[in-house]
């Protein structure tokens, strides 16, 4: 049977009624995208007090509205579709928030390139359960149908040429925005529309999320920063006598020991909550700090966004001094990056990533080759049985890859392991319900908050278990080993730390978290308190195996324990401080950017660069291995 749908409306009212009726809807349309905001900046009731805020908040969606008005010559529907597409954005702020409490910021929208690398597999697992959700965007999907069926166009259908030069037009207009052309920081200016740049949060609480993300795009993305090579070189003389005699150390005798790194997701001790001081979830990592290095470790992230604290790590840079780097994988253009790896590698090291996920997120097959690793053995090169629990491959999955790739004979090694087991959500079930379901929590935590807790609490003691098997191996072999362990960040676990809280008093963006350096073969050494940042982690690996030859590895080994706590994830309180540690800080970072330019060497005395490591960083490759002797004529 055929239906007999009515046509199509054509009636064109008056051009001062239409005109009455777009800019009625515009200021809809402004309202309307406050109230969604949420911000108190932005709100409705901010129209007559400061209206700039609402019009530029609003000001992207307007402007598409107005394309989309151009082609389809219908109001409603362009400014509904309009509308629709930027709460898209705000949905996923909202996520993110829940996840990573922090709003978004214009380098998550790289993430869509991530989606066909195994992001899609990761995120998708964020995505809202509640299928009210789903059903209100099915029924929004259906209004905007309904509209483009059955809504009277307001524009004539005629003068196409004309159209076509409006729409094309404000199209530019759009695009120069979106791609940050500088004429728009007049409109967009921080100032004005209280831009705070040190904290993404409370710029959208008064700026709106939209402007929020120009203002950042325009005054942050594109903004490279400059060293000061007078400050660098201050730097660097203030420290030169001791840094000189630090270089001078003659090498270790005897065989260098391989280095194994363990970066294990989302690992912290549950001991700094409320609650949880008399637990003992960690009962390896306790018992081995008893006769290791370890203590606090400063991250530059929270519950999510590892590469920030992985790229810190392997580099020894901090990304403070890199505000543009938001996701530094994602965004580095250098075809070699002075690291950790490289240094080794100087020393005659093999080395090695190892990581049980798909090779191309995060841009690490390219990152780990820029950085220096030789290989990198990804999911597809573990077991076709190898064990999952959860949604993510098990932690002893990894110990067993990570011993498979150490050799009895031959060079030293580096690995470089990255676990996953403990990643979040945590609403997904382990493979254990009855032990996920004995897992006692404070009775405060109730609901959805303690299933996530304990099934984060299951996979923590995993962790904590492949930990203490990794070091008794390491033990029975007879070639020397160190292990460096460490969190990437608190699991992003916001209500459960909220109800909770911490023992310190503090907030969930600037608690740190935790490291180790273990000797398996020193069972009685002494234990060491240091509490450090994730950058200096690689000046510490260098130290404690006696090399001593690369100067910004050295430097950094110096300067950083008075900069290690400055290391918060971006928009967290930034912890008190003196004029001497910013001084101090300023001078570093002039140091980085040229570390990272590879313009170091400019400002170094002469005597410091005929080394191996010097070599490999400058040159970005790495030369045959030597013993570095002694390094002043």
């Amino acid at each position: 049977m055929r239906l007999n749908l009515p046509a199509r409306p054509t009636y064109l009212p008056p051009l001062a009624s239409r005109g009455i009726v777009v800019v009625l809807l515009a200021l809809a349309f402004m309202l309307l995208t406050g109230a969604l905001d949420g911000g108190v900046g932005v709100a409705p009731q901010t129209l007559f007090t400061q209206p700039r805020f609402l019009l530029a908040n609003a000001w992207p969606g307007l402007l598409l509205a107005i394309v989309f008005l151009i082609w389809t010559r219908r109001a409603l529907l362009s400014f509904a579709l309009a509308f629709a597409l930027q709460g898209v954005i705000y949905l996923v702020n909202v996520l993110k928030v829940a996840n990573l409490g922090m709003p978004l910021l214009p380098a998550d929208f790289r993430m869509v390139g991530q989606l066909r690398h195994g992001g899609t597999h990761l995120l998708a697992s964020y995505l809202p359960h509640d299928p009210l959700i789903y059903a209100g965007l099915g029924l929004a999907l259906l209004a905007i149908v309904a509209l483009w069926r059955f809504e009277p166009p307001i524009v004539p259908k005629g003068r196409r040429g004309r159209r076509a030069v409006a729409g094309w037009a404000t199209l530019a207009v759009l695009i120069s925005l979106l791609v940050g052309s500088p004429v728009w920081k007049h409109f967009y200016n921080g100032k004005v529309l209280w831009m705070e740049p040190w904290s993404a949060t409370a710029t959208s609480n008064h700026s709106g999320l939209i402007s929020s993300l120009v203002m950042f795009h325009l005054q942050v993305e594109g903004a490279q920063a400059k060293p000061d090579r007078k400050a660098a070189r201050q730097l660097v003389d203030q420290y030169a006598p001791t840094l000189q005699g630090l270089m001078q150390a003659p090498a270790p005798d005897g065989q260098l020991p391989d280095v194994v790194v363990v970066q294990s997701e989302s690992f912290f001790d549950p001991r700094i909550l409320r609650g949880f001081q008399r637990s003992n979830f960690t009962p390896n990592l306790n018992r081995l700090a008893a006769h290791a290095t370890g203590g606090k470790l400063y991250v530059p992230t929270f519950g999510g966004g590892t590469i920030r604290t992985e790229f810190e790590v392997l580099t020894g840079l901090s990304l403070r001094y890199f505000e543009q780097l938001q996701f530094p994988y994602l965004q580095l253009s250098h075809k070699a990056v002075p690291s950790l790896v490289r240094t080794l590698k100087a020393h005659g090291y093999d080395t090695v990533a190892v990581h049980g996920n798909d090779p191309a997120f995060w841009n690490r097959t390219a990152a780990f080759k820029a950085i220096g690793f030789d290989r990198f053995v990804s999911r597809a090169s573990f077991p076709a049985d190898a064990r999952k629990d959860g949604k993510y491959m098990a932690d002893s999955a990894l110990t067993d890859q990570i011993m498979a790739q150490l050799h009895d004979s031959g060079p030293p090694q580096l690995v470089f392991a990255i676990s996953i087991e403990a990643h979040g959500p945590y609403d997904i079930d382990p493979a254990d319900l009855a032990q996920r379901d004995a897992i006692a929590v404070p009775d405060g935590i109730t609901g959805e908050d303690k299933v996530e807790l304990q099934n984060y609490l299951y996979h923590l003691r995993h962790a904590d278990a492949e930990l203490g098997r990794l070091v008794q191996w390491l033990a029975r072999r007879d070639r020397p080993s160190r292990v460096l362990f460490y969190g990437d960040h608190l699991p992003a676990l916001g209500d459960v730390y909220t109800q909770a809280g911490f023992v310190d008093g503090g907030d969930m963006l600037s608690e740190p978290d935790v490291w180790l350096f273990v000797d398996p073969h020193a069972p009685r050494a002494a234990a060491v308190r240091a509490d450090t940042a994730a950058w200096l982690l690689p000046a510490t690996v260098l130290d404690q195996i006696g090399i001593h030859d690369d100067a910004y590895f050295a430097l950094a080994g110096l300067v950083g324990p008075q900069l290690a706590e400055l290391t918060r994830t971006p928009g967290a309180a930034p912890p008190p401080g003196d004029a001497h540690a910013q001084a101090v800080d300023e001078r570093m970072r002039s140091i980085d950017l040229l570390r990272m330019s590879g313009k170091l060497a400019a400002i170094l005395p002469g005597q410091l660069l005929d080394t191996p490591s010097h070599v490999a960083h400058e040159a970005g490759k790495t030369p045959a291995p030597q013993k570095a002797s002694s390094l002043l004529p």
